[in-house]
C-alpha cells in the first residue's frame, strides 16, 4: 500500500501463547461477547497472496435441467440466469430428492442454500402435507434463505414464515397460523415459539441445520437438541457445515440416519482473498481509512471494529467526511440491520461498518474489500471476517490495521 508500510509473507505462522479473547454466546439474543481462548494474534497471520491458493474451477456433471425438479422451480432457476450447478448443488440435489439424510461440507458462498431449497420445494410441491424447518445461527442468514425461497418458489402458492428475534412475535404467530410449509428461523426464537405452543414441531418431517459449526460455536447445542427432539421421528435431516469438529460429529451421530456425505470444501474460505496489513505506526487510523476509501477499487467495503460504540463513532466520522457509510451491530433493531445490508447489496452505500455479528454467515455479493479497522480477537474471527470477500470464484482483498 502506497504511503503506508505493509508486509508480505508466504503462509501463516501462529503463536503458542494464549490470547485474551474468545467468542461467548449471549443466549438471549443470539449474538455474542468475548472471553479468553485461542492462539495469540501474530500479524504475519494476516498476510497471504490469493494467487498462492487458486484452484481449478469445478466442472459439474449435471445441468439443472438434468435434475427431476418441479417444472415451475426449473423456470425460476432459468429466470435467475442459472445454468450449471455449483459443486455442492451438483452432488447434493439428487440424494435430497431421493429422501436421504445428508451432510454437506462446504464453505459459505458455495450455493448450499439452493442445494437444499430446490429439492425441498420440489418435495413439498408433490406432497403439500410436508413441512420443512430450517434453522440458522443468525437472523441475517435466515432472512437471506427466505429471500431465496421466495425466488425459487415464485408462482407455486407456497409460503414460509420467518421466525427470528428482533421482530414482532405476534406477526410470526399470525404467519404460523397460516400453516406454512416452510419455517425458517434462529434457535432462540424457534425454541420460544415452541415453548409458547405457537409452533408445533411434531408436524415437521424435514429439518435443515445450516452453518452447524457456527451454531455450536455460538452455544446453541442444547437448543438444537431440544428442537430436533420435538420433530417427527420419521424425518429427513440435512446438515450443512463449513467444518466438522468433534461437537458437530456428535450432533450428526445423534440425529442422522445413514447420511450421504457431500464434501466440496477444497480449501479455506479465504483462498481467493489477497491478505495484507497496514502498519499504522501511531498514525491516525481514520485518516488511513479515508485515503483508502478514496481509491477507485474500494467500491463495496466491509469495515470491522471490535465495539459497538467504536463502530458508531466511525460511522459518524465517515459520514461527516462525505462517505456513504452505515453501521450494523447487535444493538441495532432488526429492521435497521436488514436495511443496512440492503443498501450495501444495492450499492447505495460504499461502506458497511460492523462488529463481528456481521461476519458469520452473511452472503453479500461482490464485496471488494474487508478492512479490519480493529484487530480481530482470534484467528477464527479473522477468518470469518475476511470470508465476506473473495466469494463465488472472485478475488477479494483483506487489509488489517496493525499498530
Amino acid at each position: 500500500m502506497r504511503n503506508f508500510k505493509s508486509g508480505y509473507s508466504r503462509g501463516f505462522r501462529g503463536s503458542n501463547r494464549r490470547s485474551s479473547t474468545r467468542y461467548r454466546p449471549n443466549r438471549s439474543n443470539g449474538q455474542g461477547r468475548y472471553r479468553s481462548r485461542g492462539p495469540a494474534i501474530n500479524p504475519s497471520m494476516f498476510i497471504k497472496k490469493a494467487a498462492d491458493a487458486i484452484e481449478a474451477p469445478y466442472v459439474p456433471t449435471h445441468n439443472f435441467t438434468d435434475f427431476p425438479l418441479n417444472d415451475v422451480v426449473q423456470k425460476n432457476i432459468l429466470s435467475r440466469g442459472f445454468d450449471k450447478p455449483t459443486a455442492v448443488q451438483d452432488q447434493a440435489i439428487i440424494p435430497i430428492l431421493e429422501g436421504k439424510d445428508l451432510v454437506g461440507i462446504a464453505n459459505t458462498g458455495t450455493g448450499k442454500t439452493a442445494a437444499f431449497l430446490l429439492p425441498l420445494i420440489t418435495k413439498v410441491a408433490k406432497d403439500r402435507t410436508q413441512k420443512v424447518l430450517i434453522i440458522t445461527p443468525t437472523r441475517e442468514l435466515a432472512v437471506q434463505i427466505q429471500e431465496e425461497f421466495k425466488l425459487f418458489s415464485l408462482g407455486m402458492n407456497m409460503f414460509s414464515t420467518l421466525c427470528i428475534g428482533g421482530t414482532s412475535l405476534r406477526a410470526q404467530a399470525h404467519g404460523l397460523s397460516r400453516r406454512p410449509n416452510f419455517v425458517i428461523g434462529t434457535p432462540g426464537r424457534i425454541k420460544d415459539l415452541t415453548n409458547r405452543r405457537i409452533l408445533r414441531l411434531n408436524h415437521y418431517s424435514n429439518v435443515v441445520l445450516d452453518e452447524v459449526d457456527r451454531m455450536l460455536d455460538m452455544g446453541f447445542i442444547h437448543d438444537i437438541k431440544h428442537i430436533v427432539s420435538l420433530l417427527s421421528k420419521d424425518r429427513q435431516s440435512l446438515f450443512f457445515s463449513a467444518t466438522v469438529p468433534a461437537a458437530t460429529k456428535l450432533v450428526m451421530k445423534d440425529f442422522l440416519v445413514n447420511p450421504v456425505i457431500v464434501s466440496v470444501k477444497t480449501g479455506p474460505t479465504c483462498q481467493n482473498v489477497d491478505q495484507d496489513i497496514i502498519k499504522t505506526q501511531g498514525k491516525n487510523k481514520l485518516e488511513i481509512l479515508h485515503q483508502l476509501l478514496l481509491k477507485e477499487e474500494f467500491k463495496k467495503v466491509l469495515v470491522f471494529g471490535r465495539t459497538k460504540q467504536g463502530i458508531n463513532r466511525l460511522e459518524a466520522s465517515l459520514i461527516k467526511r462525505g462517505f456513504k457509510a452505515i453501521a450494523i451491530h447487535g444493538d441495532k433493531r432488526q429492521s435497521q440491520r436488514l436495511r443496512a445490508l440492503r443498501l450495501l447489496k444495492n450499492n447505495q452505500v460504499q461502506v458497511l461498518l460492523a462488529t463481528d455479528v456481521a461476519s458469520r454467515g452473511l452472503d453479500i455479493q461482490n464485496v471488494t474489500h474487508v478492512i479490519n479497522y480493529d484487530t480481530p480477537g482470534t484467528y477464527d474471527d479473522y477468518i470469518h471476517r475476511i470470508g465476506r470477500t473473495g466469494r463465488a470464484g472472485k478475488k477479494g482483498v483483506a487489509i488489517t490495521f496493525v499498530d
